[in-house]
């Protein structure tokens, strides 16, 4: 099996990346680098401008599946400009690829597109499943919504279509973990809001593992990328004090001053889906890491 990856150097991308060479999977992937290279050794990367709507169309050549990425980071101040960029650049993102792909032969069967927990509305009492209803109007949410839409858009050229809703990601190596990890390391650590809110979170090795999974299955429909114990932000906030071995004592973080300090953006850190793992279990997905602790210890105690 060969993969074309799309944002393959960010977080999840390269863990993904990574377990493709374990796996002996060939990779493509597309960068918006102007220097046509291979990546690392046995890749290959080609070249694309999804703003301009260029794209080597070689990066089709012997690829069965697309795990799309793509898409600017919504860890960024939401200025109007912003959040018009985090909608678009994944917008574009598909949009070149659905046209490029009606415009040359190929064999790509399958597309494996990334969305988000936030298409589910803010509450501390639901336990959302795939097919729940209705859909959050948030800016978030409407984000996830268009994107998942614009994935569906591949059915008309006759993919099979997967789209992964993905939590909060815990990695050693990016992303919020280490964000959270630092003050705690101080003796600053804190939760945020009432602390009540619920965090679905995944390991970083279970969720690429997910997506290689999908692909090898050739899976159709949305899947959450979850694992199957979600814990409230205070819980998460405890459980890294307690495997760092560090004391909690300040009060947990207003959601005013969090809103004063981030704008928009607070929603990260304040906002509640407790989500299931139901369906991924059910089609035989096995979590290496399903419980909080298990994912801490492996990735702050080493």
């Amino acid at each position: 099996m060969k993969v074309l990856i799309t944002g393959a150097t960010g977080l999840i991308g390269n863990e993904i990346v990574r377990q493709c060479n374990n796996k002996g999977i060939g990779v493509h992937v597309l960068t918006t680098s102007g220097k046509k290279q291979n990546w690392v050794e046995g890749y290959k990367s080609f070249f694309w401008n999804p703003g301009k709507g260029t794209i080597d169309a070689g990066c089709f050549d012997g690829v069965d599946a697309i795990i799309n990425l793509a898409g600017a980071t919504i860890s960024k101040r939401w200025t109007p400009s912003y959040k018009k960029k985090i909608l678009q650049s994944r917008l574009q993102s598909l949009q070149l690829l659905r046209d490029s792909l009606d415009k040359v032969p190929h064999h790509v069967g399958h597309i494996i597109s990334a969305s988000a927990i936030g298409i589910y509305p803010n509450s501390l009492t639901n336990y959302y499943e795939e097919s729940s209803q209705p859909l959050s109007k948030t800016f978030l949410g409407q984000v996830a919504t268009q994107w998942e839409i614009e994935a569906d858009a591949f059915l008309e050229i006759g993919l099979t279509v997967t789209k992964v809703r993905i939590g909060l990601v815990l990695s050693g190596h990016g992303g919020a973990l280490p964000q959270m990890a630092k003050p705690i390391k101080m003796g600053l650590g804190a939760a945020f809001g009432t602390g009540e809110q619920w965090q679905s979170w995944i390991h970083i090795t279970d969720l690429a593992n997910l997506f290689l999974f999908l692909a090898e299955h050739r899976l159709e429909g949305v899947y959450n990328g979850v694992a199957p114990n979600p814990v409230t932000n205070t819980e998460l906030t405890k459980a890294i004090a307690a495997t760092l071995h560090m004391p909690l004592w300040l009060p947990k973080v207003p959601r005013l001053a969090l809103r004063l300090a981030l704008g928009e953006m607070h929603a990260l850190l304040v906002e509640s889906q407790r989500v299931s793992s139901k369906v991924v279990e059910d089609v035989g997905f096995t979590f290496k890491y399903h419980h909080l602790q298990l994912a801490l210890e492996d990735l702050l105690t080493k």
